[in-house]
């Protein structure tokens, strides 16, 4: 995936600004929570779909599915902020990625059907790997020296399929390079929580890694996998 170049920015909500630094060159993949090496995929929605979803959700629901976003951002403005290393930072990040994202429900879905054939105890080292593995992706994005910033709507919008849509966008400051970065959230019995992540509105997160995971445990299983989640993880920690 191509890189592109991430001058100082702004991340705003309505009526708060606030500067967190991101590393002045990332691929699009570190900024939609870790996507993996794959083919690009686009969501595509039916007309009928697209109509359902015209309905704009009620200010209480929004606020309630945009928290978890923008507590994710603010965990990350502190971690570049202050931590000095890749551990440090994924110490700091790690319990606003457990908020934030339903972990377990994107494996499932970019492990695809095999997931329910898994055993229990392949499961739960799969999940373990991809929580470490995302929080470190974004300890290794997210370091001091270079500025970023980005903004997050208030309103949510429907998701055609489900959930709705939290759209937030990445740039700089001179209002070139923005990339908008709209997370799914869908609201379960832990409240709202992130399940895709779309790039440029349209490339899912879920989608790409379908195709790197469904690689992976081709060639050696939910062990493979989870070997593979591994050593992304330590590359990524090691400073």
């Amino acid at each position: 995936m191509n890189l592109i170049s991430m001058p100082g920015i702004v991340y705003q909500d309505e009526s708060t600004i606030m500067i967190c630094r991101f590393s002045p060159k990332v691929t699009l993949s570190l900024l939609s929570a870790c996507l993996l090496t794959g083919p690009v995929a686009l969501a595509v929605f039916s007309p009928a779909a697209l109509a359902d979803a015209a309905a704009v959700a009620s200010p209480a629901d929004s606020a309630s599915a945009v928290a978890p976003v923008a507590a994710l951002y603010d965990a990350l403005k502190a971690a570049q902020k202050t931590g000095k290393t890749a551990q440090q930072r994924a110490t700091m990040i790690a319990p606003a990625v457990d908020h934030a994202f339903d972990l377990e429900a994107i494996l499932r879905r970019s492990v695809g059907v095999r997931y329910n054939s898994l055993s229990p105890s392949d499961r739960t080292r799969l999940l373990g790997s991809f929580r470490q593995f995302t929080i470190a992706h974004y300890a290794a994005s997210f370091k001091p020296q270079a500025q970023a910033a980005f903004t997050i709507s208030s309103q949510t919008r429907p998701n055609p399929t489900g959930g709705v849509i939290v759209d937030t966008t990445i740039g700089g400051t001179d209002g070139g390079n923005v990339v908008p970065i709209d997370y799914i959230m869908t609201n379960g019995a832990s409240g709202w929580r992130i399940t895709d992540v779309l790039l440029n509105a349209h490339i899912s997160q879920v989608a790409a890694q379908r195709s790197d995971f469904g690689g992976a445990l081709s060639q050696g299983g939910a062990n493979g996998l989870a070997d593979h989640l591994d050593d992304k993880t330590a590359h990524f920690l090691h400073d």
